[in-house]
């Protein structure tokens, strides 16, 4: 085996290596040619690197029975998942040159992800183009709203569909539709805040009359954040998404002011020390208040079992955007949408959390320990997609 450092690493395998496993031909000359990038964006050949080519029974981990036909795929990649989920990994039919996934602990069904390995360097290539808005995706590039995120998703989608006779796997769908969704706002050029979200976006996707725009006079005194206030004010917050609710009953009160009205009985020592510039939002499920640091504009949670408190969102804008998104992945289209919460649940969550995580890093900080939105996400239990 060697590797190459002329701009992007590359893997290749000698003839020997390959030997009898890989008698694709196409596939050999790949493997034996150009070869493998280390890592893209999407995938990694590293473990080729460090182990060579391996077949499936010889990789998985533990006394599992495997099928006569699965013992002798090959283990030649991972699919790239946000930190904590377990990692897919990229299976060789070395007779066909099929590219499936499976896990290592426990592999059952393999799951399709291209019919050859050349179609699965393409497909991460062109859905790496839709992250950098360049080649095929350069003519979105600027541009932002519910059409550009629909003609992307199109655009994927036909890319994928060319080499798959419209039976795209499980993971390209969810990358074709929900990839995409961070085009939905632009960079917070007017905000202040990371996103300029349109109030046309929130009245769109929640409906007229359901997003909440506030007043001054409900404003504690501690919030001083400009961007927010505006924010609050102009565009707003749905009054009740996925598993959240806005506050607006009354004017919004620090933390301290609401558990004072409303929790009389919980401890006031638990509360944070700086509670008085926390300022309550609405609250999500299990008892967590989602509050705004009226100084900074950033977004947390409260828990109140736990009385802890937790880096949520950036701020405002990307709270939004993290509502619309919830929201909007149950109504992109219902069939497809199903289909990967029932077959490849956790490549859906995986392609939401790499969608929040694009525009708002939160969840990926060193101080965060623990993340409300990356936590709900990997949900499966719960059916939160």
């Amino acid at each position: 085996m060697s590797t190459t450092d002329a701009g992007i690493p590359a893997i290749t395998l000698t003839e020997a290596e390959l030997g009898r496993h890989v008698t694709h031909a196409p596939t050999r000359g790949l493997l034996t040619g150009p070869g493998l990038p280390a890592d893209t964006d999407l995938l990694t050949f590293s473990p080729l690197r460090r182990h060579g080519l391996r077949t499936l029974a010889d990789a998985a981990d533990g006394p599992f029975r495997l099928a006569e036909e699965l013992r002798g795929r090959l283990v030649i990649g991972e699919l790239l998942t946000p930190a904590g989920m377990e990692r897919e990994s990229i299976l060789l039919d070395g007779v066909t040159g099929e590219i499936t996934t499976a896990y290592l602990a426990g592999p059952s069904d393999p799951r399709p992800l291209a019919p050859s390995l050349h179609t699965l360097l393409r497909f991460a290539a062109v859905t790496e183009e839709l992250s950098g808005l360049r080649g095929r995706f350069a003519s979105l590039s600027g541009q932002y709203g519910p059409k550009t995120v629909t003609e992307a998703s199109r655009r994927l989608l036909a890319l994928f569909e060319e080499d798959t006779d419209g039976e795209v796997p499980p993971y390209w769908k969810a990358a074709a539709l929900i990839r995409p969704l961070a085009l939905i706002a632009g960079p917070g050029t007017a905000s202040g805040l990371t996103l300029d979200v349109p109030a046309r976006v929130l009245d769109q996707e929640f409906g007229q009359g359901r997003t909440a725009r506030f007043e001054e006079v409900d404003f504690p005194p501690s919030l001083t954040h400009e961007p927010t206030r505006r924010f609050l004010r102009e565009t707003g917050l749905p009054e009740e998404a996925v598993f959240f609710r806005t506050d607006t009953d009354v004017p919004l009160p620090t933390l301290r002011e609401y558990f004072t009205q409303e929790r009389p009985g919980y401890p006031a020592g638990q509360l944070p020390a700086h509670c008085d510039h926390l300022i309550r939002l609405g609250h999500l499920l299990e008892e967590n208040s989602l509050v705004v640091d009226g100084r900074t504009g950033a977004v947390l949670t409260f828990s109140e079992p736990d009385a802890t408190l937790h880096p949520l969102n950036t701020d405002v804008s990307t709270l939004a955007f993290t509502l619309w998104l919830l929201h909007h992945e149950r109504r992109i289209d219902t069939h497809l949408s199903r289909e990967l919460a029932t077959t490849a649940y956790d490549q859906l969550a995986a392609a939401m959390i790499h969608t929040l995580n694009a525009l708002d890093p939160t969840g990926t900080l060193p101080d965060a320990t623990w993340h409300y939105w990356t936590d709900l996400f990997q949900d499966e239990a719960g059916g939160v997609l």
